[in-house]
């Protein structure tokens, strides 16, 4: 195996490249799970009105969805241009892109007042949102992955993962504090746009603190060794790192699909559908449900790092297995302790099982860098997380309202969780493990630009 010899950047500089993805990436999940939550509370009166509430509700969450599918063409598009021009311009565009989108949403018309336009123009913004974000996650963790030690990568590339719960954070902060502070009646005709609002300064913070870091150096060496194999005949596999990657790391892509399966689908239904289940079948108020959920991203935060260390020592593998399976295992507890209707019992709920998810986020991003060669890794890694996203995140709060205005029980939630769980230990299981490989080493091979054969030292590391 790869001895991961890469020499790490100073500490202060890799603090610095920490700190600039960490708040690019929660500005971005910022944006997009405020957009969550709204919908669960919110968007089905104001742009849904004419339905009944359940059926508002899902089509609230259907634009929700929408959202998620345009992730994958920014997926491809991002990591084609962040394979050839750099990580740090395309993450700067994706910031721009995702909190123009949000701070439109803020400013748009509702349904009393233009009608059906209303929900048209809701989509299309939702659309952007989705583009940017397909974009942004895997330039974000490939920064710090390439930046770090080989020997803490799991530790490092683990921060940006912390947007995730760092973004829900604070998107659930700013709602709870808005309800509990203003009426129903105020929250919902003017209330609910100062979250979206506030991403205009977000933006600006997350812009100046980006512009700041400097390119990933394995890119920078990629990008000369590429130069100097311009002449090859091969040499169009460097200008489509896309076809490159889908020709000689298809089977990296399958695996990272599977992987995030449970991941995906666990979390956007411990965060997003709970504040539907809880309000309408346990009879849990909007407050509780949303204070709930603040507590749990707390700790959620502060967990993923530890899950990334703990993947240093462990492996990949058996970090993320312990993740989809105690996920899976959680789905009956979690739904019978909101059930019980107390605050206690639905904080153990949420917090568990984003404890449980964290162990599956946090080696994600050095997992997933791992798997691929330099000129094709910004393509395959998101390729891989946000194609699976269309599957997964996209229709599980969808999945699960309809579960539940079918069934009006929360079982068939559970076993639609449990299945995601058993595809995704299945697919980790098929892997191999990556932890020990060197990001440098990983590249092609040869001349020819298009082969994906790690180095000598690092082939026996290589994922299936």
């Amino acid at each position: 195996m790869a001895s991961g010899t890469t020499a790490p950047p100073p500490p202060a500089s890799l603090k610095r490249i920490v700190a600039a993805s960490l708040i690019g990436t929660t500005i971005e999940w910022y944006d997009f799970f405020l957009y969550g939550s709204a919908a669960a509370l919110v968007f089905n009166k104001l742009f849904f009105p004419d339905s009944d509430p359940l059926v508002g509700t899902l089509l609230s969450f259907l634009t929700y969805a929408v959202g998620f599918a345009a992730r994958p063409l920014g997926a491809l598009v991002f990591g084609h241009y962040g394979d050839r021009l750099g990580r740090k311009k395309l993450l700067v565009l994706s910031l721009l892109m995702m909190g123009g989108a949000t701070f439109a949403i803020g400013l748009l018309p509702t349904h009393a007042t233009v009608g059906s336009a209303a929900p048209v123009l809701l989509t299309v913004l939702r659309l952007v949102q989705g583009f940017a974000l397909g974009g942004e996650w895997g330039g974000a963790v490939l920064l710090v992955s390439e930046h770090g030690d080989a020997r803490r990568r799991g530790f490092w590339a683990s921060w940006p993962q912390t947007g995730a719960p760092a973004g829900q954070l604070l998107a659930t902060g700013v709602l709870s504090l808005l309800t509990a502070v203003l009426s129903d009646s105020a929250f919902g005709a003017w209330g609910w746009r100062i979250p979206f609002l506030l991403s205009g300064v977000l933006v600006i913070v997350g812009l100046w603190i980006r512009l700041s870091v400097d390119e990933s150096p394995v890119f920078k060496q990629a990008l000369e060794q590429a130069e100097a194999r311009k002449a090859d005949v091969d040499a169009d596999a460097e200008r489509m790192p896309v076809v490159a990657v889908l020709r000689h790391h298809w089977r990296d892509v399958l695996v990272a699909m599977g992987a995030r399966m449970a991941e995906n689908i666990s979390y956007y239904v411990i965060t997003a559908f709970i504040l539907v289940y809880a309000t309408t079948s346990a009879g849990v108020s909007k407050q509780t449900a949303l204070n709930a959920v603040l507590i749990a991203s707390a700790v959620h935060f502060a967990v993923i790092p530890a899950w990334g260390a703990l993947s240093d020592r462990l492996g990949r593998r058996p970090v993320y297995l312990i993740g989809a399976a105690g996920v899976g295992l959680w789905m009956f507890p979690f739904f019978a302790l909101i059930d019980t209707g107390g605050f206690g019992s639905l904080l153990l709920a949420v917090t568990v099982g984003l404890v449980l998810h964290g162990a599956m986020y946090a080696p994600q991003a050095a997992f997933f860098s791992e798997m691929f060669a330099t000129r094709m890794r910004y393509s395959g890694a998101s390729i891989g997380a946000q194609f699976a996203s269309v599957a997964a995140g996209a229709p599980a709060p969808l999945i699960a309202t309809a579960l539940l205005a079918d069934y009006e029980s929360s079982t068939p939630i559970a076993l639609y969780v449990i299945a995601a769980s058993l595809l995704t230990v299945v697919a980790v299981a098929a892997a191999k493990e990556t932890r020990h490989r060197d990001l440098a080493d990983v590249a092609p091979s040869g001349d020819t630009g298009g082969s994906v054969e790690a180095a000598p030292a690092a082939r026996d590391a290589r994922t299936v």
